[in-house]
């Protein structure tokens, strides 16, 4: 396999220019059912991994937070209540379809008027070096074609002492916990898609991509190899999903 021409999507190998279209039609087709499908998925779990995200980000009033993947802006809007008025969040996806789902939630549940909503590609950020205090990316750092752009381009547009939180499935640290994890991930969780949304095949990606993903120790590495500095990570749920964060120096 040549690193340089192809890549996974989810188990399959495809050319690199192709997975980014081939994510969108995933996106595009579970969009409307997301959080539904993410309470149905965790049992609501997900809530309290994004809670444990907000608290270990240090945002405070007037900060500006970049949430990338932000999709239906359940980060954007609790980071939006804490930077208040003299703050900026910016919710990015590189998903129409999503961004217009997040948006329209935002608006339905009060928008503060401190959310800004810009489709971007995580690996071509389009925004000035040292602009925001935080960038967050919570499960969607998977679906990136090259992990290491991407890294970089969020190690650029923080401020200097800047804080990256990626909040993303990972590798379960108990070997039992694991086996029933496959279990769930590859014969419920495509049936829950087909009975819920209508798609068994965009969950059955969902499932192989988290596999792919990187584990604890190699992504922790990989930010370091971005330049990121003090790099450490929280394991959740078992390892099921991992926290990491590090500081641009």
């Amino acid at each position: 396999m040549s690193d340089k021409q192809t890549t996974h999507f989810g188990y399959k190998e495809v050319d690199k220019d192709a997975k980014a279209g081939m994510v969108a039609g995933v996106f595009h087709s579970v969009a409307a059912r997301y959080d539904l499908m993410n309470d149905l998925m965790s049992g609501g779990i997900h809530r309290i991994w994004k809670r444990f995200t907000i608290e270990l980000s240090g945002v405070r009033k007037g900060n500006s937070v970049l949430d990338i993947a932000g999709g239906t802006g359940d980060l954007a809007a609790r980071f939006s209540r804490i930077v208040g008025p003299e703050g900026r969040v910016v919710l990015a996806d590189i998903n129409d379809s999503m961004l217009s789902v997040g948006r329209d939630k935002l608006i339905d549940t009060g928008n503060q008027g401190n959310i800004e909503f810009v489709q971007a590609d995580a690996q071509y950020l389009p925004f000035p070096d040292d602009t925001f205090d935080c960038v967050t990316i919570a499960f969607g750092l998977r679906n990136v074609t090259d992990k290491d752009l991407a890294l970089r381009s969020m190690l650029r547009v923080l401020k200097p002492g800047g804080r990256l939180l990626v909040l993303e499935f990972s590798k379960p640290q108990n070997e039992l916990l694991g086996k029933a994890y496959d279990n769930y991930s590859f014969k419920v969780l495509p049936m829950m898609g087909k009975l819920v949304a209508g798609d068994s095949e965009s969950y059955q990606y969902l499932a192989e991509s988290i596999r792919m993903h990187p584990d604890q120790e190699t992504l922790k590495q990989m930010m370091e190899d971005a330049g990121f500095s003090r790099c450490e990570f929280h394991n959740l749920t078992g390892g099921i999903v991992a926290l990491h964060r590090g500081v641009k120096a």
